[in-house]
């Protein structure tokens, strides 16, 4: 740099030094035109195809809400003790992890931090799991086994926490089914029902007091599910309860099958 003064006026002058030969071919990225038959242009072709599957899932997602109503909850009852809440359906699946021996008790740690731990760090790392420029799921093993071990653990768990919590709940305590009605009340069955302190958390009329209700039991379980409940309890009925016969629990449980909904 040169500084040079004329009268009251300075002129810089910058030299510079590259170590960039001038005559370096420039990295351009190859033209599409130069893979015939491997790619396409964004537009319209790619974008196109784009849209066309958004809107394919755009019409089933709508079909599904138009056809299938939104389930509903139950309405806030703090006196209600035989409520079982359960997470959002997003969470279910580790909700039914923590319901395993081996990832609850004294080995919730398990359930809480090292499996989801091993599947966020698979998920982190799977652009290094599997670097293969395949796009074929069948020449890329590792990253198509993480994702199909991991999509069927989460539907398997979630469906077994939708179901068991559906079998958990016959009815909602204190309401009553629509075309319900108590079968032969002046039966052996409902004697049975009454004297074994039953009626207690179930209701006199099966709606439901401390416990859930009956009525239209027989729609949703079979006689070898009620004798199993009976024998072995579920949610806040311990097991045991039933003092009565072997002969006594077969009327009443063929009693309750009679507990449907018409």
């Amino acid at each position: 740099m040169a500084n040079n003064q004329e009268g009251n006026h300075k002129q810089v002058h910058y030299v510079g030094d590259s170590h960039v030969r001038a005559d370096r071919s420039k990295l351009y990225p190859k033209d599409y035109d130069e893979f015939p038959g491997k790619t396409e242009p964004f537009l319209p072709n790619f974008l196109l195809k784009e849209w066309m599957v958004a809107v394919v899932f755009l019409v089933g997602f709508m079909t599904l809400v138009m056809a299938e109503e939104p389930p509903l909850g139950e309405f806030a009852d703090p006196t209600n003790t035989s409520f079982l809440p359960v997470p959002d359906w997003y969470f279910l699946f580790l909700y039914q992890l923590l319901k395993h021996k081996w990832a609850a008790g004294d080995f919730v740690v398990v359930g809480t931090m090292i499996v989801p731990g091993i599947a966020f760090m698979a998920l982190l790392f799977a652009p290094w799991l599997d670097r293969s420029k395949e796009r074929r799921p069948l020449k890329r093993p590792v990253a198509t086994g993480i994702m199909i071990i991991t999509l069927v653990a989460i539907s398997a768990l979630t469906w077994a926490a939708e179901y068991e919590h559906e079998q958990q709940l016959l009815s909602a305590p204190g309401e009553t089914p629509e075309n319900t009605e108590i079968a032969a009340k002046d039966s052996k069955g409902y004697d049975i029902y009454a004297k074994n302190a039953c009626i207690k958390c179930h209701g006199e009329n099966l709606e439901g007091t401390n416990g859930p209700g009956l009525l239209g039991v027989g729609n949703k379980l079979s006689a070898d599910e009620i004798s199993k409940i009976i024998a072995e309890g579920r949610g806040t009925m311990p097991a045991g309860m039933f003092q009565g016969s072997p002969a006594e629990e077969k009327i009443l449980v063929e009693w309750l099958t009679k507990q449907t909904q018409k």
